[in-house]
């Protein structure tokens, strides 16, 4: 059967079709999908094999996303709290009746001395695609002058750190790989986060490229590098800086590139000499040899790839940390050729007209509240930032109970009964449990959307393929309706997704020629106006203010940060910080597990069996003084919280670190708890991001 165009006027009636949709899931490889429909109901799922990134499969998650939309806990009604906050005790109610009261009591809101910034939006990446996640959803809440929210959860610090050096969140083509001979998988696993940039590596590691992992722990993917760098959490800038310092002692970068394209370099020549292989192995935990080594490689390669990934930069300096990253291309001239680079992400190519599809020129001038400080908003009189309290929060998109820092803060203000909490969600989450109105919202299968990707060039379309299950509303259309409800009349409001689609594609912009509405209908995706593969900087023209690549940057110095790479150690570092090591000794990273993105798939009863139980994994080391072995319930602790897991001791991860796989919702846990008991509300140096793995902890055996 081919993939064909469908319409939601004709879903029911068809007997047996393929649609083309997309992946709706915080992942860069943005996969194309194909879904089967058989009588009116979805029965497969399957990556498109046309499409030059997907290549046909999909992963370990989405494979059961058929078996996630007809969960038998789908939420399918309207439901009223008629329990305590976090009971999740719920009444079923008609969509009339719960659209009245939201109305009424917004409005109320509105209306009263607080005024309507003391009504707050919580999203993030739930569903990437434009139209669910940023569209009528941001028009609705800059009509009504709600408090505009800052959504730096996940990427912000690096974005910045990119900004900073090479002017945008560009970054080299993953197509470009095979033509690779050295490959740096930089605090990334690739096989959980990236599958589908795989086989790239593979295609180069054939002709003869080397491939090596750095990273605190031996992952999946680090197992099958030819080498793995077990570098100390948080140093990672401190091992570019090294890698520097070895390349400008033995005359391996490229004058000429440097002298064209940078910005900055004798500054920058000045600063290296501050970080010999000596004082860099001090610091990261990486032996000397293995830094001159990796810095020689790096230097005499002729197209080096490195590809980092948001995990690096969850700490104090993650920003410092990518930008410092960002420089090594410059320094050895690797953007001058196909799988040189470096690659973050892809997003900022893809010039989508955002201010048609959010409208903020809507909004009057309101606060702004930083996402991973929902703790202190929720607590605070002020919400942290000045302005009324929080009195309302409309949650979708998002498991903010499960997924925000400091999460014992963040489940204290959810507890507030006078907050007025309406969340739109497909399952009963830890957030739902808090909620006063839950409102059932459609999966990827049951509604129009509009995809960019992080991590590829190609624009993918998503058509529904089925009805919506039970009583479940697009969040588009449930903005759309609580809108009217409360009164609101304008224009923008009344758009339909399709509408919204093209006028996301109406921008200007040139990488977007050729990407229509119609091509997409027909294709299901269409690159973007980029050459294969795409080599951004090859002849500089960087997007900075100086057109170069800003090995100093002026931006930076004139935001009170230093202009040159640098390493910014984490809050809790035991080198800095050492009374509160002396307490705390082990670095806790909580990257997700195999089997889960964030607390999405979760739930899913194969997917969950398969993660086992909440774990921690320690080194032998570790485990033996603390009189650990395998399979024992310990505790995992700090200052701030505290969650139990079953413990694995492996040689798998550097001493003094320790890994939980995440992130489990409360209700599954034993403990009820997670590993955001123990994260902080702290904020990185660029970007206001969160430093979800700057986090000392101890663990213990449980009671």
């Amino acid at each position: 059967m081919s993939a064909q165009p469908i319409s939601t006027d004709s879903i029911a009636t068809r007997a047996s079709q393929v649609v083309r949709g997309a992946c709706p899931h915080d992942c860069p490889d943005t996969c194309a999908m194909l879904v089967t429909v058989e009588g009116g109901k979805a029965t497969r799922v399957a990556g498109d094999p046309d499409h030059p990134f997907t290549r046909g499969f999909l992963c370990a998650k989405v494979n059961r996303y058929v078996e996630r939309t007809y969960h038998r806990d789908r939420l399918l009604f309207p439901l009223r709290r008629v329990g305590p906050k976090g009971s999740g005790r719920f009444e079923r109610c008609s969509w009339d009746d719960a659209l009245t009261e939201i109305a009424a009591r917004l409005n109320a809101i509105r209306e009263s001395a607080d005024g309507p910034q003391a009504i707050l939006p919580y999203s993030y990446a739930g569903t990437m695609g434009l139209i669910q996640g940023s569209s009528m959803d941001h028009r609705f809440f800059h009509l009504i002058g709600a408090s505009l929210l800052d959504r730096t959860i996940c990427s912000m610090a690096g974005t910045m750190g990119m900004r900073m050096t090479v002017g945008a969140n560009i970054g080299a083509d993953p197509e470009g790989v095979p033509e690779s001979d050295l490959i740096l998988l930089w605090g990334t696993n690739t096989l959980t986060a990236n599958p589908h940039f795989w086989p790239f590596v593979l295609e180069a590691r054939e002709r003869g490229a080397r491939v090596i992992a750095i990273d605190p722990i031996r992952t999946r993917t680090a197992a099958q590098c030819d080498d793995w760098i077990g570098i100390r959490p948080g140093t990672d800038a401190a091992l570019a800086l090294g890698m520097m310092h070895v390349m400008l002692d033995r005359g391996l970068e490229d004058a000429a590139f440097i002298a064209d394209h940078t910005l900055g370099f004798d500054e920058l020549r000045e600063r290296v000499r501050e970080y010999p292989p000596e004082r860099v192995a001090a610091i990261t935990g990486v032996p000397v040899e293995t830094i001159v080594s990796l810095g020689e490689q790096y230097g005499r390669a002729r197209a080096a790839f490195i590809r980092v990934n948001y995990g690096l930069q969850r700490h104090a300096g993650g920003g410092m940390a990518v930008r410092t990253i960002a420089c090594l291309p410059a320094l050895a001239g690797h953007w001058k050729r196909a799988g040189g680079g470096v690659q973050l992400s892809s997003s900022a190519n893809f010039q989508f007209d955002k201010r048609a599809l959010e409208r903020p020129d809507l909004s009057p001038p309101v606060r702004t509240i930083n996402m991973i400080r929902l703790g202190e908003a929720l607590t605070t009189r002020d919400a942290g930032v000045g302005g009324p309290p929080v009195r309302a929060m409309v949650v979708y998109n998002s498991n903010p109970a499960a997924v925000a820092p400091d999460r014992n803060e963040v489940l204290r203000g959810m507890a507030r009964e006078d907050l007025f909490t309406v969340v739109l969600e497909h399952f009963q989450t830890d957030t739902a449990d808090y909620a006063d109105f839950v409102l059932p919202a459609t999966t990827q299968l049951e509604h129009w959307d509009l995809h960019l990707s992080y991590g590829h060039h190609y624009v993918t379309l998503n058509q529904p393929s089925i009805e919506p299950v039970g009583e479940s509303l697009p969040n588009s259309e449930i903005f759309r309706r609580l809108g009217a409800r409360m009164g609101l009349d304008h224009t923008v409001l009344q758009d339909d997704d399709v509408t919204m689609i093209k006028q996301a594609l109406g921008s200007k912009s040139e990488k977007l020629a050729g990407v229509t509405f119609e091509t997409l209908v027909e294709k299901g995706w269409t690159r973007l106006n980029v050459p294969t593969p795409y080599l951004p900087f090859a002849a500089g023209a960087f997007p900075t203010p100086s057109g170069k690549c800003e090995l100093y940057s002026a931006r930076m110095a004139g935001m009170g940060l230093d202009p040159l790479p640098a390493f910014t150690p984490p809050y809790e570092f035991p080198d800095t910080a050492p009374e509160l090591a002396a307490r705390y000794p082990l670095t806790l990273i909580s990257s997700p597990a195999h089997q889960f993105l964030n607390t999405t798939f979760v739930n899913i009863d194969s997917l969950r069996k398969s993660a086992r139980e909440p774990e921690c994994l320690l080194h032998p080391l570790d485990a033996e003084r603390r009189g650990i072995a395998p399979g024992m319930r310990v505790v995992v602790h700090n200052d701030r919280g505290a969650f139990t897991a079953v413990a694995r001791v492996e040689e798998t991860i550097r001493p003094g670190v320790v890994w939980a796989p995440s992130i489990w919702w409360g209700k599954f846990a034993a403990d009820g708890a997670n590993a955001n008991q123990t994260t902080s509300q702290r904020e990185t140096d660029m970007g206001h991001g969160p430093v979800f793995y700057d986090n000392l902890v101890e663990v213990g055996l449980a009671d």
